[in-house]
């Protein structure tokens, strides 16, 4: 008796498994891909900022990273992400009564191309943008980590669900 509750138990936990398919909490399923390769976005906005472009490859990689089992590669990956940094910028966002900016918003957007060698239809074109608004009375340099780690936590998070989260 003991063996045959052993036997069922197995044969419903083996239906269940495979009943639900490929299933992970970041929405990819199956992606049909081993391998992807993140480009060098080099920054090619009006304002640059030195190691901006880096630090953003570097973000999207690591993203890709954690909430995949897809491995980085330098060439040949079965998805591509390529762009480039489009904009960089600061702008006052509200005034005070003496017509003085009382918060400026720092704005970055990339310009992203994906591809997707064995599902062309996923391949997009698209613009990416956040931003991260501070006191007029900090200076960028203060709130500048901060402000990078929010953008790019949001742009990397964009770009991965218009990539590969299929909700």
């Amino acid at each position: 008796m003991k063996k045959i509750k052993i036997i069922i138990a197995t044969i419903v936990f083996t239906i269940t498994v495979t009943g639900c398919g490929l299933y992970n909490f970041t929405g990819t399923g199956d992606l049909n891909a081993d391998t992807f390769q993140v480009n060098f976005f080099q920054n090619s906005a009006p304002i640059i900022e030195p190691g901006l472009d880096r630090d953003f490859t570097l973000a999207l990689q690591d993203f890709i990273l954690n909430q995949t089992s897809l491995d980085l590669v330098r060439a040949n990956g079965d998805l591509l992400y390529e762009g480039e940094i489009v904009e960089y910028r600061v702008s006052p966002m509200t005034a005070t009564a003496n017509n003085t900016a009382a918060q400026n918003r720092l704005t970055i957007g990339v310009q992203v191309r994906f591809s997707h060698k064995n599902k062309p239809e996923d391949d997009f074109d698209q613009r990416f943008s956040f931003f991260y608004d501070f006191p007029a009375t900090s200076q960028l340099t203060a709130v500048q980590a901060t402000a990078f780690q929010e953008i790019f936590e949001r742009l990397t998070l964009d770009i991965f669900n218009a990539s590969l989260a299929k909700w």
